[in-house]
């Protein structure tokens, strides 16, 4: 199913607990059967014993109050995870930075996020195609913190690269020649939202991010 850039259902994937209740449902009707079974057949010169009664009621009612409170979680779980499901769908549209080294080359641009654990006085930046061809690389210096990197589609042949997905990968050395770690994001605008799993999963152009690894969002202009 889609509609308006969301795919899937609603389903909440709470089979496990919606099992249990399902056993305990049934081990109650049960159980509240043998037990009147029980008292309506009982031998009057050897009735049942008070301790042994008392402890069928105690097992009685233990079972009664864990079916409410898995009743209970079913209905807090469930409410949850379509609270998720909104906040997801609100995405569309909007500009995310998540995890991960591909980008989107639309319209003569691809963006990526970065963030250098130090200065790298010589840092390398290569791009790759979808099929793994490096198309773009440079060389210069970075300072330490995040930063933003803008590629216009132009590869190092100066030749204009068709749109799709393209990876990063930068590689920085301090002036002492000592590898600095340099990490990547993924930056792009939601297309849509597949809800039909346990976590929601962003449409980024080609790729599928999942919500849990999206660190910002903006509105893009």
């Amino acid at each position: 199913m889609a509609v308006d850039g969301v795919s899937g259902s609603s389903g909440t994937g709470m089979g496990g607990i919606g099992s249990s209740s399902s056993t305990l449902a049934g081990n109650f009707d049960t159980f509240l059967s043998i037990l009147t079974t029980q008292l309506k057949n009982q031998n009057p010169l050897d009735p049942l014993d008070t301790n042994q009664f008392t402890a069928q009621l105690v097992q009685f009612s233990g079972v009664e109050q864990q079916l409410k409170t898995n009743e209970f979680l079913q209905a807090l779980m469930t409410s949850s995870q379509n609270s998720t499901n909104i906040n997801a769908v609100s995405y569309v549209g909007k500009e995310v930075t998540a995890n991960g080294d591909k980008s989107e080359l639309i319209d003569g641009q691809a963006v990526w996020a970065f963030n250098a654990a130090a200065q790298a006085a010589d840092a390398t930046i290569t791009i790759k195609d979808a099929q793994g061809n490096v198309v773009y690389s440079q060389n210069g210096s970075l300072a330490a913190g995040p930063g933003q990197f803008v590629w216009d589609g132009v590869g190092s042949a100066g030749m204009t690269c068709p749109d799709g997905t393209y990876s990063i990968t930068i590689d920085g050395k301090n002036l002492a020649g000592h590898d600095v770690t340099i990490s990547t994001k993924t930056v792009g605008v939601v297309t849509g939202v597949d809800i039909s799993g346990d976590e929601p999963v962003l449409t980024v152009g080609q790729n599928q991010i999942k919500l849990s690894d999206v660190s910002s969002v903006r509105v893009p202009g």
